[in-house]
């Protein structure tokens, strides 16, 4: 498996193999997923002509890229609709499953559309659009379609409060993209930043948009919003930022416009959690309700505080990893 490395003494890297793939049978393959066997060192950039392409996707190769090719995100779409109860666990739900490193895509929908079609149960209803573990991941331009646990960001370790030594989360980068679901939708222990995403909550009693699961305090994980948009059904009662699964839960939202309206508490206790957990806001605006009515011990940022939420800052990690300098 190829290892993408920073230039070395002013040599770029490889230039990446470019495969075509047509669900019309136009092109070198007609699924995704023969494009991405038929290159198992990684390194590649597939180019996905408009379709919908309805099979399991399941990437571990380094330096792996989807790029859709339609006119919108819409025009390309990856589905299937597995759950928790169909494919035995959450994660084995996903319609794609990303492990490797330096993933990129741009300009297409990943869906997991079961309960589109399927009534849902109380439990086994989890179905996952993508499940990502890798780091230095990019999406830009994605839409993220579901319903319960639409998108697990998550990372391959730091998953068990009893683990030792080191606890890296993988960093995961979301530009301009459109996420929607209904029951801790955005979930998982990766370090990600989501700027100017817009995220929907679909029809349900009760829409809790994050369940970050950082389990141990030196766990340098979190999700962090930036300049989001907030929109909901008319069904949904009550809209909350998230609650949390783990011991120190840790999510933060700059700077957010809600067009849905915001249950004035903000957040969400599960198994008494809350006390350990990090959730923060500054600059929310709209429909963001009564901010004094926040839930303990949830917290407003000062101006002065912003400098340690941006996408550079966040993402860095010990590589200096900046998204946006990314090719």
């Amino acid at each position: 498996m190829v290892v993408l490395l920073p230039a070395v003494f002013g040599q770029k890297p490889p230039a990446k193999k470019t495969i075509l793939v047509a669900a019309d049978g136009s092109a070198q393959f007609k699924t995704v997923q023969d494009a991405i066997d038929s290159t198992p060192d990684g390194n590649v950039r597939i180019d996905i002509k408009p379709g919908e392409y309805r099979q399991v996707l399941t990437i571990s190769a380094n330096g792996v890229e989807l790029r859709g090719l339609g006119k919108t995100p819409q025009d390309v779409v990856l589905v299937f609709d597995n759950t928790h109860t169909s494919a035995g666990g959450t994660g084995k739900s996903a319609t794609v499953t990303v492990s490797g490193d330096d993933f990129h895509a741009t300009n297409l929908t990943i869906a997991n559309d079961f309960e589109k079609h399927h009534d849902r149960a109380e439990e086994g209803s989890q179905a996952v659009a993508l499940h990502i573990t890798g780091d230095r991941e990019i999406f830009r331009r994605v839409r993220f379609l579901g319903y319960q646990d639409t998108l697990y960001a998550d990372s391959k370790t730091c998953h068990a409060a009893g683990e030792t030594g080191p606890c890296r989360a993988s960093r995961q980068y979301f530009a301009d993209c459109y996420i929607e679901g209904h029951v801790d939708f955005i979930f998982g222990d990766a370090k990600a930043v989501f700027d100017r995403c817009e995220i929907h909550g679909m029809a349900h009693p009760i829409v809790t948009i994050t369940a970050q699961s950082r389990v141990r305090p030196d766990e340098d994980s979190g999700y962090l919003f930036r300049n989001c948009t907030i929109t909901a059904d008319p069904a949904v009662r009550d809209l909350l930022l998230g609650r949390p699964w783990r011991d120190y839960s840790t999510a933060v939202f700059v700077n957010t416009e809600f067009k849905g309206t915001l249950d004035p508490k903000g957040w969400m206790e599960w198994s008494g959690r809350l006390k350990t957990s990090d959730y923060a806001e500054y600059g929310s605006h709209g429909l963001a309700g009564d901010l004094t009515q926040r839930i303990a011990p949830s917290r407003q940022l000062t101006a002065a505080d912003l400098v340690r939420y941006t996408a550079k800052v966040w993402l860095a990690g010990e590589d200096g990893w900046e998204p946006d300098r990314a090719p």
